[in-house]
């Protein structure tokens, strides 16, 4: 599995302003990719994307407002 956290400086935040954080990404190869987006802020984008093809984005302001939460058609809660 790889696995890799990178430091950006400056990205624009579900917030609107531009701000620094970090990017978590892991991948099996087989289908399992996770995408973390952490800002400074507090603000968070996740998508992952799960063997079986479904996919799960999220978004969500430093202050808890969450402005996405999707789930593809396939996803099994």
């Amino acid at each position: 599995m790889l696995s890799a956290t990178e430091q950006f400086s400056r990205e624009r935040a579900p917030c609107g302003k531009l701000r620094a954080g970090a990017r978590h990404r892991e991948d099996d190869d087989a289908g399992l990719i996770i995408d973390d987006l952490r800002y400074d802020c507090g603000c968070c984008r996740i998508r992952h994307e799960f063997h079986d093809g479904s996919v799960r984005i999220r978004i969500v302001r430093h202050n808890g407002k969450v402005l996405m939460d999707e789930r593809s058609a396939d996803f099994e809660a």
